[in-house]
């Protein structure tokens, strides 16, 4: 392993989680690693586009991941058409990027073909309950993760978006998904048009736990936490401060608990049992 590789690492565990950590000299797939370690948010991009061919790689990629009993419960909607671009980027304004990125995808959690498949065969299906809805969901979001990981593999950049189950009815009728087809997340894929940055995150002794789930001195951790990312990055605004005021200090924690005091997808819930799953 080169001096090179070795100090990207180092530097990486240092900006995201303010450690160090022992590595072997002769560490296999150091450089995929290292990649892994310096993963950043892309939300601007160069005009160059995205071959179909590449794009078409990274789909086989990405669901080349694990599924749950093989059960490949995951699909990808490319969204190619400019007015179903332009109705998905209207409805989250606050996302310019969807707009802007040389490709948007949605990633969709399935169950249907699921059920399909049972009737196909004449089977029985018989969980239809909550596990459903969860088993589709994380393969979802396993397949959304092994992209990102792939396409940042060829220099490619990605913004994961979350919001577009703020308007998951909409978008579902957009994109036409029937029952037991939901949206988990669209996908902003491009070249970046800048480095973008590495955004700290948590202590490994916060989220890593042995034999046990421990949260000792979580209070001082998240406090060390919020100090400790405040000297990388600092929140450019603060959230609803005509409720809460301005705060001295404005860290992650300060910036989470404000985002959670009101209320998200309140009715993603309904939008769920409407596409027919069973969530008891």
């Amino acid at each position: 392993m080169t001096s090179d590789v070795t100090a990207r690492i180092a530097r990486a565990l240092d900006e995201r989680f303010g450690t160090k950590i022992p590595l072997a000299e002769d560490e296999a797939g150091a450089h995929a690693l290292a990649r892994m370690l310096e993963h950043r948010s892309h939300r601007r991009y160069s005009p160059r586009p995205v071959s179909n061919e590449l794009l078409q790689l990274l789909f086989a990629c990405a669901f080349s991941a694990p599924s749950k009993s093989d059960l490949q419960q995951a699909d990808i909607v490319h969204v190619i058409n400019a007015d179903k671009r332009k109705t998905i980027a209207d409805l989250i304004p606050d996302n310019p990027w969807v707009r802007e990125a040389p490709v948007f995808l949605v990633l969709c959690g399935n169950n249907r073909r699921t059920r399909q498949v049972a009737r196909l065969r004449g089977k029985p299906f018989a969980n239809d309950h909550l596990d459903a809805f969860m088993n589709a969901a994380v393969d979802a979001g396993i397949v959304l993760a092994s992209f990102i990981h792939a396409a940042e593999a060829v220099a490619l950049g990605c913004c994961p978006i979350s919001s577009v189950r703020n308007h998951a009815q909409t978008v579902s009728d957009l994109l036409e998904l029937p029952d037991w087809v939901f949206p988990l997340a669209g996908l902003c894929v491009g070249y970046p048009a800048e480095e973008g940055r590495i955004t700290a995150r948590l202590p490994l002794d916060v989220t890593v736990h042995r034999d046990r789930f421990d949260e000792t001195d979580i209070t001082g951790k998240i406090d060390g936490y919020d100090r400790r990312r405040a000297g990388h990055q600092h929140y450019k605004k603060q959230r609803d401060v005509e409720r809460f005021g301005a705060a001295d200090f404005y860290g992650w924690s300060e910036d989470k608990a404000r985002q959670y005091a009101k209320p998200e997808r309140a009715n993603f819930g309904e939008f769920i049992r409407r596409k027919k799953f069973n969530l008891a």
